[in-house]
């Protein structure tokens, strides 16, 4: 995925009210931009890192520009816009980069499904395979090299492993997919300290067939990929 027109660099000053952050670019302008991002962030945030954002054509949006990547005072890039995680699974699945989801002909993506009215990320299909249902979620936690997921308490997500279980149950594929979006990750567990229920249920999840894969991207402020196989400890 490359960014099309460039991002442009920002020096933040804040995040304030979750979806909003004023920064100051190179030649002393402060803007506001758009956080499309609902988590806490942590790590992800801090004053004086800089801001790389992209800028919508949009003339009807009030913030026309988004924060796409952090860079951290340390050289990490992250990526804090939640939306690219499933774009980037979505590219990696069509560009045949994630071995354990190849051989499938049909990508659906916001299909409805369970018992508790979720919409799946994406569903496979193919002639005499199993339907492979794929639920997403975008990994920026990291404390060193250990990456974490979630950076708060998650009802959706413990609500998407119970969903997952259950499809596992009738035979068809359940898999989590965690996409590490910080290039200081090296490795990837559950954040028992942050969210022990959502760490059960995901090792629970496991143990009644939900798969479970970790790729992480190749991250720059020009563009991404999601390629490299994480080790996970569940």
């Amino acid at each position: 995925m490359q960014f099309l027109p460039p991002l442009q660099p920002a020096t933040l000053i804040q995040r304030y009210k979750r979806f909003l952050a004023d920064v100051v670019t190179p030649d002393g302008v402060t803007l506001t931009l758009h956080c499309p991002n609902t988590g806490a962030m942590t790590g992800c945030a801090t004053p004086g890192d800089t801001v790389w954002y992209s800028t919508s054509l949009n003339s009807k949006r009030k913030y026309p520009h988004t924060w796409e990547i952090t860079q951290t005072l340390s050289g990490e890039y992250i990526c804090v816009n939640t939306l690219r995680a499933n774009q980037l699974v979505k590219e990696a699945i069509t560009l045949d980069l994630i071995p354990e989801l190849r051989g499938y002909n049909t990508l659906k993506s916001e299909v409805k499904y369970g018992a508790e009215g979720s919409r799946i990320d994406f569903m496979l299909q193919a002639e005499e395979r199993p339907e492979c249902y794929i639920e997403v979620k975008s990994v920026t936690l990291a404390d060193k090299d250990n990456g974490y997921f979630p950076d708060a308490v998650t009802l959706r997500g413990q609500k998407h492993l119970r969903e997952l279980i259950s499809v596992a149950a009738t035979g068809k594929r359940a898999v989590l997919f965690f996409a590490v979006l910080h290039t200081a990750i090296g490795r990837f567990s559950p954040a028992r300290h942050i969210d022990p229920k959502y760490a059960q249920l995901l090792h629970e999840a496991q143990k009644q067939g939900v798969e479970v894969l970790v790729y992480k991207a190749e991250l720059s402020a020009d563009n991404m990929t999601l390629k490299v196989a994480l080790p996970a400890t569940l």
